[in-house]
């Protein structure tokens, strides 16, 4: 079941807003309705978001991010459309019902920290809480608990005049994770702080996610940080979400142009990873070969070097055409591994994090799986053309049974992945 749902959701500012859907559905557009003394924040939006997901919402000021994000938790009803959060309609809730929605399933951390300043840090934390009804011992006990999960432990005396402003919305992301609730909407909740600490902070959401298995609607103006953190991003214009994808996929196949406008500026290798980019060894050789094998299936092909793998396909090491040639040369029976220069990684390393280990060594990067298997390979003409143009060059496939490209004759007699 998904944690959250929108669908066909209207909201129009106005007097009779209902008749603005109507003339929207008719092909009337937001100027037209602005003639009638209404505004139309948000048009027909739909999404869902899944547990345990971070889903973004990404638009510049005006598209109606905001006014959205406040139809979830109804601090706005919506004038047409339904939201469904965890199966439930809240559009049709009435208010006892939503204020327990409220406490038991949704909390929100707000840009400009919406902090008490005549309470404390461990009471602002304990807040939410408090309105639950949760005796004072477990309050504390658990805001305690929160404030440590964001770097705050033993400030809960203090009061937020003392803190700085990330250590503020700190506060505010403890209050929401003292909570409890399974889903989190976030506000522009980084936009007021400084560059360096907006990043920590993303980090510190990063981390607290992947531990805590929160679901996560996230709203932002900016668009490095909607690629940084969601794993889907929904990007609104004047009310409209023109397209919903991960980052890869409105980087790589914007829908319209203006989405390909607004993304034409973004640090790619801060958003495409090993996955995108990586390639196929055209062959690969089994660690039971000998120097005349590898010889063979390197003249066929016309590699300047070779991986070798082991039947679980780990990788044994790799060897150089050089190299075999001499050993072939000189009637030697192993193979003239080359392993201390090897630098491996994992499919989801962004490509900045991997300019340094490509720059160490001559050979390709080597990209495995989370139990060492081979999964691809990354030349470093590979990792410049993606750094140059900022488009994948691989095919992010997996290896399965045998990589593509290597005949039947290359595998014979020798150790090979299964």
């Amino acid at each position: 079941m998904p944690a959250i749902e929108a669908n066909g959701v209207f909201k129009i500012f106005g007097r009779r807003p209902e008749r603005g859907v109507r003339a929207l559905q008719q092909g009337k557009t937001r100027d037209d309705l602005r003639k009638q003394g209404l505004t139309a924040a948000v048009i027909d939006a739909s999404f869902t978001v899944d547990p345990g997901e971070i889903f973004v919402v990404m638009g510049l000021s005006g598209s109606g991010k905001s006014t959205l994000i406040r139809t979830v938790n109804r601090l706005l009803d919506p004038t047409a459309g339904s939201v469904v959060i965890h199966g439930t309609d809240i559009s049709s809730l009435d208010a006892a019902a939503l204020r327990r929605v409220r406490r038991e399933k949704i909390s929100m951390v707000f840009q400009h920290f919406a902090l008490l300043p005549h309470r404390t840090v461990g009471e602002n934390a304990a807040y939410g809480l408090k309105v639950q009804g949760v005796n004072r011992a477990d309050r504390e006990a658990r805001a305690e608990e929160a404030l440590g999960m964001v770097g705050l432990g033993g400030w809960g005396a203090s009061m937020p005049s003392e803190l700085s402003g990330g250590m503020r919305q700190r506060v505010g992301l403890a209050r929401a994770l003292a909570a409890g609730t399974d889903i989190m909407l976030m506000d522009e909740a980084f936009s007021a702080l400084d560059p360096l600490i907006r990043r920590e902070m993303q980090d510190q959401l990063i981390d607290l996610q992947q531990r805590l298995d929160k679901t996560i609607l996230f709203i932002t103006h900016d668009l490095n940080e909607a690629m940084r953190l969601g794993d889907h991003i929904a990007m609104m214009r004047d009310g409209r979400i023109e397209q919903i994808g991960t980052a890869e996929e409105i980087l790589n196949n914007p829908v319209n142009n203006y989405v390909a406008e607004f993304v034409q500026d973004v640090d790619r290798t801060r958003v495409l990873t090993a996955a995108n980019v990586m390639e196929q060894p055209v062959a690969v050789l089994g660690s039971g070969a000998g120097p005349q094998a590898a010889h063979k299936l390197m003249r066929e092909h016309q590699l300047p070097w070779l991986l070798v793998v082991n039947r679980d396909r780990t990788v044994h090491g790799l060897v150089w055409s050089s190299e075999v040639a001499t050993a072939v040369r000189e009637g030697q029976d192993g193979l003239p591994l080359y392993r201390d220069g090897l630098r491996f990684t994992t499919p989801d390393t962004t490509l900045n994090d991997l300019f340094v280990d490509a720059a160490s060594s001559p050979a390709p990067l080597v990209v495995r799986d989370d139990d060492g298997h081979l999964v691809g390979v990354i030349p470093d003409v590979t990792l410049l053309t993606a750094m140059a143009n900022g488009q994948p060059t691989g095919n992010g496939q997996t290896l399965e049974s045998s990589p593509p490209g290597i005949p039947d004759s290359a595998m014979t007699g020798t150790e090979v992945p299964q």
